[in-house]
């Protein structure tokens, strides 16, 4: 990041969500065709938050689509049990419906590959249901296949990044694009995906009279006014067709569906960074509302209601404030010790972290350390934050605060 592109969008990153949105449209889609500047990327689509579509020639080197596509363009299920086998993963069955999300179960992968085939032997069908393998960290399991390589416009993850620090080994599943509004990256390895994308605030006319989401966004039932008594409201969807090599950018709050239209392999991940930190730092603050008046009765017959809301946040979301903060601990100090030592080249790094800040430039790690630091100070005014049990923090993040500003000041 360059030092004009950090000023603009320090500036443009502390004005009201709302605000600088509604000068972008949301009726299109750009189509990235080649490389362009990280700088590019990050003002026009991470800070506005605007959806786009990258060509195949940012996959055509990777690996998985070199060995995982047959000559025909299908999926080489084959190679696939090959390199696999007995590997256990998660398969989910899109036929069936639990709390509006599929049932999953674990099952060997050779055991998925020969259900596939037969589902396609039988045209596409089978009394076992529509099954899909889905949220297998196989990057993770597998790191010697080298599958791909993270585009460097994805590249300042702050999930992963926290919990590598902090050496959890069941990373990542706390950590949903649904429940922190996290950006999401899509590339079709083979086959062909429809995308219905709706821009952020479209999914309050897509909720029943009970105020729940639709399951399904194209069911006749939507057009019941008396159960979905606001979906006329809602503007029409933005319809894309993915073609195989094609990574899509799905940015935060953008609520979709996604439909196979061929075998399809794909591979996709969720991240935040500081461009959207402000928007889970808004979820949260909704997430633990909601748990308030769910349990708003009891709060003058517990001394420590306020810390059960916290336990109870926890437990629904994956996340609670103490832990938020420490997450952001975790970010800020990791930003303030590569600007003290800020390695030249990438020989000098001696971690992946250190080499993606390297990558980045010493410019985004202030932007980062600006954006916790406008985080925090706003925790910090927040009643309910104030009320957390103060054995919830490692940390004063007064003190915190005070090192961040002294440390964006060295590059400002």
């Amino acid at each position: 990041m360059d030092r004009e592109t950090f000023h603009n969008c320090c500036s443009l990153a502390k004005m009201p969500r709302q605000i600088h949105q509604q000068h972008c449209s949301s009726h299109f889609i750009e189509y990235i065709e080649r490389e362009i500047p990280y700088s590019k990327f990050f003002k026009n689509y991470l800070i506005s938050n605007q959806p786009c579509m990258f060509s195949k020639k940012f996959t055509e080197a990777w690996n998985c689509r070199k060995n995982w596509v047959t000559a025909d363009g299908k999926p080489n299920l084959q190679r696939l049990l090959h390199e696999f086998d007995e590997t256990p993963v998660p398969v989910a069955n899109c036929n069936a419906k639990e709390y509006n999300s599929n049932p999953k179960q674990i099952m060997p992968f050779k055991e998925f590959i020969q259900y596939w085939r037969e589902y396609i032997q039988n045209g596409h069908s089978s009394p076992k249901g529509c099954l899909y393998l889905k949220d297998w960290h196989m990057q993770r399991n597998f790191p010697e296949h080298n599958t791909y390589k993270t585009p460097i416009y994805f590249s300042s993850d702050w999930l992963n990044e926290y919990w590598d620090t902090i050496e959890v080994d069941d990373y990542r599943t706390p950590f949903h694009a649904d429940v922190f509004r996290s950006y999401s990256w899509s590339a079709n390895i083979c086959g062909r995906k429809k995308w219905l994308l709706y821009p952020p605030g479209q999914e309050e006319f897509l909720r029943d009279c009970h105020g729940n989401l639709a399951y399904d966004v194209t069911a006749p039932v939507l057009q019941d006014k008396g159960l979905y008594p606001q979906f006329e409201e809602a503007c029409q969807p933005l319809e894309i067709i993915q073609e195989a090599g094609e990574i899509i950018f799905v940015p935060s709050g953008w609520h979709h569906q996604v439909y196979n239209l061929e075998d399809t392999i794909s591979i996709n991940h969720n991240w935040l960074n500081g461009c959207n930190l402000d928007i889970m730092w808004q979820f949260l603050q909704e997430e633990l509302s909601s748990v308030q008046r769910e349990i708003e009765e009891w709060r003058d017959t517990m001394d420590s209601w306020h810390q059960h809301c916290q336990v109870i946040m926890k437990s629904c979301t994956g996340i609670n404030y103490g832990e938020f903060a420490s997450f952001l601990k975790t970010i800020a100090n990791n930003r303030m010790s590569f600007l003290n030592s800020c390695p030249r080249n990438a020989d000098n790094c001696q971690d992946s972290l250190a080499e993606s800040l390297l990558a980045l430039g010493p410019q985004h790690a202030a932007f980062d350390l600006q954006r916790v630091l406008h985080i925090f100070e706003n925790m910090l005014s927040n009643e309910d934050f104030k009320r957390l049990d103060p054995s919830a923090l490692s940390f004063k993040p007064e003190e915190l605060l005070q090192e961040i500003r002294e440390a964006v000041r060295t590059i400002v």
